[in-house]
């Protein structure tokens, strides 16, 4: 009984511990910032390319069928071979989430960039300034002293 004890105490010294805590604040955090982000892209960014390009970027049902089931008869469809049992090369759907990650990535970093200029305009602004240099010890001016004296 008393390792049991002795194992939850420590299971509970763990989960309240700052770390634990600080990790499910960034996870929970990161889940609402990645849907923000993704409904960027989604939202107004693709509009936006589709409206450039003159059509429609999405190429979810571009395919190629390697082999159909013997006897299918039905719909030339992705949805509609895959429910069949048709071995389907989706390419399109893989290039369209992979333009989706590129600008997702690329979006991420902006936002990344800007707020770190943002930090830095904000809590290193003394920083920006040099600081003027420490005098130098006691002891190392008056061996400057004694050199310059020797020089002359």
């Amino acid at each position: 009984m008393s390792k049991a004890r002795g194992f939850l105490q420590e299971f509970q010294e763990f989960a309240v511990r700052g770390n634990m805590i600080d990790l499910a604040v960034g996870v929970i955090i990161g889940a609402a910032f990645g849907k923000i982000i993704d409904s960027l892209v989604k939202d107004i960014i693709m509009p936006i390319i589709s409206f450039i390009v003159g059509g429609e970027v999405d190429f979810t049902n571009q395919f190629w069928v390697l082999r159909t089931p013997e006897g299918y008869s039905g719909p030339e469809t992705y949805d509609a071979l895959t429910k069949a049992g048709a071995v389907v090369l989706s390419w399109g759907n893989f290039l369209t989430i992979f333009i989706n990650f590129i600008l997702l990535a690329f979006v991420v970093f902006c936002l990344v960039k800007a707020v770190n200029k943002a930090r830095d305009r904000v809590f290193h602004r003394e920083a920006a300034e040099p600081a003027a240099p420490a005098p130098p010890p006691e002891d190392v001016a008056l061996l400057r002293e004694i050199r310059d004296l020797l020089k002359k």
